[in-house]
C-alpha cells in the first residue's frame, strides 16, 4: 500500500488541532499517518494533538517544522497541510491519482470567509498557480518522498519556503500534476488584517521577493 504522511506545523493552534482530529481520522483508519510538529506553543496545542500518530517539538518556523516532520515520517508521499485547512474525503484519491503520473501537486484553494473580495483572491491564487506552477502552502502541497529527499527539503527560511520549493521544482522541469479538487483554507489572516489591506500586503511581499528581497526582511513585514 502507498502510505501517506500528513505533516502539519502548528504554534498556538489548540482549537484547530482539535478540529483536525475528526477530519483526518479516516486517513489514519486507512493506515496513513498524521504528524503534528509544534513550534513552541504557549497554549495546550501539544496535549490536544495526542491523537496524532506522532507529535514533534521543534524550533519555530514553518520550514523548520515541516522538515522535522518529514524526517520522522514513514510515508511514500508527504502532504504538507495547514492546521486550519479543511480537506474533503476525495483528497486521498486525488493525491494517489496525481502521483501515478507526476511526482508532486497541489489543490485549488477555497477561502472560508464570505467577503466577495475573497472570491477574487481565490480566483487569482488558482489562476496564478495553474499558469506558473508556483503554489503556496495554503494549497496543500504534496510530493513523493523521493522527490522531497532529492530537493533536500524546504529551505531554512522564515517565509516564502513554499514558493522557493516550487521555484526549484520548476527549474528542475518537474511539472505538478493538474487537479481540480479543492481545499478550504481559513481566511482569518485577511479578516484580521482587513481584506483589502491584506491583499495588498500579500502582493507587496511577493513582488519584493521576486525582486530579491530577503525572507528575513519580508517576515517582519508579514507579521507587522
Amino acid at each position: 500500500m502507498t502510505k501517506l504522511s500528513i505533516v502539519i506545523p502548528v504554534k498556538n493552534e489548540s482549537e484547530n488541532v482539535s478540529l483536525c482530529q475528526a477530519m483526518l481520522l479516516p486517513f489514519q483508519q486507512l493506515g496513513h499517518e498524521v504528524i503534528i510538529v509544534d513550534g513552541g506553543s504557549a497554549d495546550d496545542s501539544v496535549s490536544k494533538a495526542q491523537w496524532a500518530d506522532h507529535v514533534v517539538i521543534s524550533e519555530p518556523g514553518r520550514a523548520i517544522q515541516m522538515n522535522a516532520g518529514a524526517a520522522l515520517s514513514q510515508g511514500d508521499i508527504l502532504w504538507f497541510l495547514h492546521v486550519d485547512s479543511v480537506v474533503s474525503c476525495t483528497a486521498l484519491k486525488t493525491i494517489l491519482a496525481v502521483v501515478e503520473h507526476s511526482q508532486w501537486g497541489f489543490f485549488n484553494v477555497v477561502l472560508s470567509g464570505r467577503h466577495w473580495l475573497l472570491r477574487v483572491v481565490e480566483w487569482m491564487m488558482n489562476w496564478r498557480s495553474k499558469w506558473t506552477g508556483i503554489a503556496t502552502g495554503d494549497q496543500g502541497l504534496f510530493l513523493t518522498r523521493a522527490l522531497f529527499d532529492e530537493l533536500g527539503g524546504f529551505a531554512g527560511i522564515p517565509l516564502m519556503e513554499d514558493v522557493e520549493l516550487c521555484t526549484r521544482l520548476k527549474k528542475m522541469k518537474v511539472k505538478p500534476g493538474r487537479i481540480n479538487d479543492t481545499i478550504k483554507t481559513s481566511s482569518r489572516k485577511w479578516e484580521k488584517g482587513g481584506v483589502v489591506s491584506t491583499i495588498f500586503l500579500m502582493w507587496k511581499i511577493r513582488f519584493l521577493y521576486a525582486l530579491g528581497r530577503s525572507p528575513d526582511q519580508l517576515v517582519k513585514l508579514y507579521y507587522r
